[in-house]
């Protein structure tokens, strides 16, 4: 097995609340929200206050984003789940997160083949 090369997004500790927003889709007061809603998205203020999201907080906002905007929880609901069973949650937004990229792979093999024929 090859070892896996890092990528500069690997190396990279901190992430502006631009990125993460535009990682999810959402928009940057959305995620200052959330950070008042769930405890667990506690990104850094550096100096003149500007967010540092690390990996872990990322982690947070996709179970939250999967948990409200796909799957159609509140708030409460959301913040009751994570309580519960954030292990399984995590698991299942990682099985969702492949198994669509499988399905992009497919799809781009299906358009190939169909452009050969």
């Amino acid at each position: 097995m090859a070892l896996k090369e890092k990528t500069d997004a690997d190396l990279k500790l901190y992430y502006s609340i631009s990125e993460v927003a535009e990682m999810f889709g959402l928009s940057e007061s959305l995620l200052r929200f959330w950070e008042k809603e769930f405890p667990n998205i506690s990104p850094k203020k550096g100096g003149r206050g500007i967010r540092q999201y690390t990996k872990e907080d990322i982690e947070e906002v996709r179970t939250v984003n999967h948990l409200v905007k796909e799957r159609g929880m509140t708030l409460e609901g959301a913040r009751q789940a994570m309580k519960r069973n954030k292990a399984g949650t995590n698991q299942q937004i990682e099985i969702i997160e492949r198994l669509k990229a499988v399905r992009d792979e497919l799809q781009a093999i299906s358009k190939e083949f169909n452009s050969l024929t």
